[in-house]
């Protein structure tokens, strides 16, 4: 890895489905040590960090609405659980001697702050880890969406989305043993090609904001770092 840093500013996306390590619902108190450990070294490296996190491992609105809930009445739920998420996440990485802050797209003053935009910016110029809850706070709108948007107005360097791959694979690598990774690829390739890496909306909208993509298997240690470090053999890059 080079001596410094070569991004200054990240978002990281983390699915809710993340936290459940081998676990079929819930959060994995091993995951968040692990993801707090990591942030942590980022953080100690002079990276501003900010995160969204996503609802999955408790509540998918998507899902209940095709067996006939109100996907509207769903998606909020689902918002909910993003800040279920979000404050186990914020105790962990506290717990490592990180300032954190929760900020969500729905009004919950009592348990975090308001998403405000400039505010969140000051948070993270100051060195705090700011994760980002509720999704955008509309319906209909996915996790995704909302980190390529959060990525965008608070200026990041890189977006970066976890898996439990090393990047985007031409099918799935645990379903097609011939499958394999690209190492990088274009907005447009992705969003032709549908490689199912991010939802289409949050592709264009980072495409056409230049905002720059990698995807990495967030298991790996060290990987985020090295990934900041400038080491472009691990994940997917994708650019505009």
């Amino acid at each position: 890895m080079s001596s410094s840093p070569v991004y200054q500013r990240i978002l990281l996306k983390l699915s809710g489905e993340a936290l459940m390590g081998d676990a079929n619902f819930g959060i994995a108190p091993q995951v968040m040590n692990f993801l707090a450990g990591e942030l942590k070294l980022v953080i100690d490296a002079g990276v501003q960090v900010a995160l969204v996190v996503g609802g999955g491992n408790i509540f998918r609105g998507e899902g209940l609405a095709r067996a006939g809930m109100d996907r509207i009445t769903g998606d909020h739920m689902g918002m909910l659980a993003t800040v279920i998420n979000a404050l186990a996440l914020q105790d962990a990485v506290e717990r490592v001697g990180l300032e954190v802050r929760v900020m969500s797209a729905l009004r919950i003053n009592q348990v975090c702050e308001d998403y405000i935009r400039r505010r969140a910016v000051r948070h993270l110029e100051k060195g705090r880890v700011v994760i980002f809850a509720s999704g955008t706070g509309n319906p209909f709108f996915t996790t995704d969406s909302a980190a390529a948007l959060r990525a965008v107005e608070v200026g990041a360097d890189l977006l970066l989305k976890a898996t439990k791959v090393d990047g985007i694979y031409t099918a799935d690598p645990k379903k097609d043993a011939t499958a394999t990774r690209y190492a990088e690829l274009t907005y447009d390739q992705a969003i032709d090609g549908r490689l199912g890496v991010m939802d289409q909306t949050a592709l264009v909208l980072a495409r056409d904001h230049r905002m720059k993509l990698c995807v990495y298997d967030m298991d790996r240690p060290g990987a985020l770092m090295r990934i900041l470090g400038g080491d472009t053999s691990i994940g997917t890059y994708v650019q505009a």
